[in-house]
């Protein structure tokens, strides 16, 4: 994946989390703000101009019914009522006017300013029940009659409806009076309380963008500095700015960095001292374990010809000075692989015939079993090819069961089945014994060093770092060593795992001598 990529993803993840909530908080905390100001302001405005339209309808109407209609004759005719109706509609509050009167008694008359208009059927039942009540007077109450007003709706427009009646055989009178226009003005101060909203929430998601950048910004860096401390870079420092708690939060980073940068100095030389240690121990030994080694092989000449009584003590020192000579050259072995000064030379072989130069040489050929077929060639490093196998089987040898089988295969790069091509891929060798198998609390550590599964057995014959030994000549090739029990529960599996760059193939013609090996320092 390139950088950009993964810088791309970094950042997408980092939307989708502290980013998008500020967002997300300050988008909805600025929404529920605008919204609710914007509901009050609405409110008190439609209050406050539908209160004056209607305010001053009805009190133009009021003086217009004690002013004309109060001034009618009593059982005014149609055309009287309807000449005064058309007169009060003139008025300043623009509205329609019906006045009902009568003629007779029980002979209803009634005059509209415009009958097209407004008629009695279009006030409300409930409002002609208020209107004609005759309310009782006294102290509270001095007028019989009350003016009444109502909003109503026809044909999806709004309406105001208001009536009132003249005592003593008066008419009664209705107004009508259209409140479109002023509900198209609250309509437009609603667009534009809406279009101030969706400005607000939108300068708040800018804002919270900018106060997420200002916040972000150092919690970023202090996301990085982490990242690069966890990754080694122990010298990692962040510039501290101001006193706030990011600034505090950075401080804190800065010593912990310092304090952790100085345990692992301290370690480091710690361990560096423990290696040079291990070696110069190692180093030194190795001059008087030479001697000891050349007078116990003179006392294993001799053995048979010493007396009963001290041939086991000779055997005793004789294979105890060859335990400590293994132990030497494996501690030596071990401090060049943790000092990273270990080397392989290169050599193309044909890896059946290093297996069974190493199986020969330790006079194994009647405890294994191998399949491997020649002309497998790869190129690696003879001698420790032989530690790691030698290892392997040693140690089947001497905690599993026989016989122990030992199997070589090339695995296809391409399709991944078994091929003797030399075509790259993988060398796959593995190593089976018929024990009981290593026990599921051991498998973890089977490569751990100086680990010996039986704690009752400090004084094995093995010092526990063979197969660290094996783990580690398998990495300096690029490979792997995996330890398993076998699927059938019949013993232990080992199985290395070795890269197999393209090896010339064996040339029949050639005078069968092996080519100059290459020398290559790994680390």
């Amino acid at each position: 994946m390139s950088r950009t990529a993964r810088r791309f993803i970094r950042t997408g993840l980092r939307w989708t989390s502290l980013r998008l909530r500020l967002v997300v908080v300050f988008a909805v905390v600025a929404l529920t703000a605008a919204v609710s100001a914007s509901g009050i302001a609405y409110w008190l405005n439609r209050e406050a101009v539908l209160t004056r339209t209607q305010d001053s309808a009805i009190d133009d109407f009021r003086g217009q019914m004690q002013g004309q209609a109060a001034t009618l004759p009593l059982n005014a005719t149609q055309e009287e009522l309807q000449a005064a109706a058309e007169q009060m509609s003139h008025g300043k509050a623009g509205y329609n006017v019906l006045l009902i009167g009568e003629r007779a008694k029980g002979k209803p008359v009634a005059g509209a300013s415009d009958p097209d208009e407004f008629t009695y059927d279009d006030v409300p039942q409930r409002l002609r029940e208020q209107v004609g009540k005759r309310q009782a007077t006294g102290a509270g109450n001095s007028a019989p009659y009350h003016l009444y007003w109502q909003r109503i709706e026809r044909d999806g427009k709004p309406y105001l409806v208001g009536g009132t009646k003249i005592v003593n055989g008066g008419p009664t009178g209705f107004l009508f009076k259209s409140l479109d226009q002023e509900s198209k003005d609250l309509n437009t101060l609603a667009w534009s309380l809406g279009i101030a909203t969706a400005l607000a929430l939108a300068g708040s998601a800018l804002l919270a963008q900018a106060a997420a950048t200002t916040v972000l910004k150092p919690v970023r860096r202090l996301g990085d500095a982490a990242r690069r401390l966890g990754e080694g870079e122990l010298d990692t420092r962040l510039r501290v700015s101001g006193t706030d708690e990011l600034a505090e939060l950075a401080r804190t980073f800065n010593k912990t960095a310092e304090s952790l940068e100085k345990q692992v100095a301290d370690m480091s030389a710690r361990e560096e001292s423990s290696r040079r240690f291990v070696a110069d121990m190692s180093h030194e030994l190795r001059t008087p374990l030479t001697a000891l080694t050349a007078v116990t092989e003179v006392l294993e000449d001799e053995v048979d010809n010493l007396d009963p009584m001290i041939a086991p003590a000779v055997n005793l020192v004789v294979s105890e000075t060859r335990r400590l000579g293994d132990l030497v050259e494996n501690l030596m072995e071990v401090t060049r692989f943790d000092a990273g000064t270990a080397k392989v030379v290169l050599d193309t072989v044909d890896v059946a015939d290093q297996v069974t130069a190493c199986i020969d040489a330790r006079a194994w050929l009647d405890a294994v079993e191998l399949d491997a077929e020649r002309g497998i060639m790869a190129r690696l490093d003879p001698r420790r090819l032989d530690v790691i196998l030698a290892n392997l089987i040693g140690n089947a040898l001497k905690h599993g069961g026989s016989p122990v089988r030992v199997s070589v295969r090339a695995v296809d790069p391409k399709t991944g089945a078994t091929s003797r091509e030399n075509t790259g891929g993988e060398l796959v060798i593995e190593v089976r014994d018929h024990g009981p198998g290593i026990p599921e609390d051991v498998l973890p550590h089977v490569f751990d060093r100086f680990y010996k599964a039986s704690a009752s057995r400090p004084r094995s014959e093995g010092s526990g770092l063979g197969l660290s030994i094996a783990v580690e000549n398998a990495h300096i090739h690029g490979g792997t060593i995996t330890a398993a029990n076998s699927p059938d529960g019949d013993g232990a599996v080992f199985v290395l795992r070795l890269p197999r760059p393209d090896a010339p193939n064996p040339d029949p013609d050639a005078d069968g001598q092996d080519p100059e090996p290459g020398e290559e320092g790994v680390r």
